[in-house]
């Protein structure tokens, strides 16, 4: 596989495989991730994976960066993709309880509309995919997931919103996502999960992590209510 490979500030290395995102990529870099941290021990402060892209911080102080390069080099040398994806059926690593209601979710008609589907076939679509954690970032807990469906795919807002309350189910081109915490975002909101994505008290923060697998559950607005939904 093609792959760059370079600093990443005055304390990291980053390595990039110049490939399509795909679930058995994501793997390889996990394994990457945790061979460095065996490597390395506690001079690796973090490893941070994106779609394509592997990030090791060090201690500044520590950071051997022509040895770090050459090994980080072999690791990527010897990487074979191996597509391990679950079957299309298979039980979902994580699954989110979803209520898709325009009380909760502001383009879910707009989207029926747009793609000529009724909000019920929406709702089929979207929660009958099974998606794969590429990435997280933007706000503690929020992960990438895809593919979504084709019928479903949309850009983003021209103008995003000031405000995205917690548990927003939103998509976005071929994305979907919950929002973890009240924050600005241009993502279509569809729907609402009641469950809280990141918690410090928990291990780990967030059930959504790189690598899982994630489908979304319709439910009724008594069962939202019941799991703590609040419907505006």
């Amino acid at each position: 596989m093609n792959f760059e490979l370079g600093p990443a500030g005055e304390a990291a290395m980053r390595l990039v495989f110049t490939e399509v995102p795909q679930p058995a990529l994501t793997r390889a870099l996990l394994e990457i991730a945790n061979r460095a941290t065996q490597r390395f021990g506690p001079t690796l402060t973090d490893s941070v994976i994106g779609y394509t892209t592997l990030t090791l911080f060090f201690s500044a102080s520590t950071l051997e960066r022509d040895r770090t390069e050459a090994w980080l080099r072999e690791q990527a040398e010897a990487t074979a993709l191996v597509d391990h994806q679950a079957p299309e059926h298979s039980t979902a690593d994580v699954v989110l309880p979803v209520l898709y209601h325009p009380s909760v979710a502001p383009d879910l008609e707009w989207l029926a509309d747009d793609r000529s589907l009724g909000i019920d076939d929406v709702i089929a679509l979207h929660s009958g995919a099974t998606y794969f954690a590429y990435a997280t970032g933007f706000a503690p807990g929020f992960c990438y997931l895809g593919t979504l469906p084709e019928a479903l795919r949309t850009p983003r807002l021209n103008t995003p919103r000031a405000k995205v309350p917690s548990g927003a189910v939103a998509i976005a081109d071929a994305q979907t996502a919950v929002y973890p915490c009240q924050s600005p975002g241009g993502w279509r909101l569809i729907g609402a999960c009641p469950e809280p994505l990141f918690n410090l008290n928990n291990a780990p923060p967030s059930p959504l992590n790189v690598g899982v697998t994630v489908r979304f559950e319709p439910i009724s607005e008594a069962v939202f209510r019941a799991l703590g939904g609040v419907i505006p």
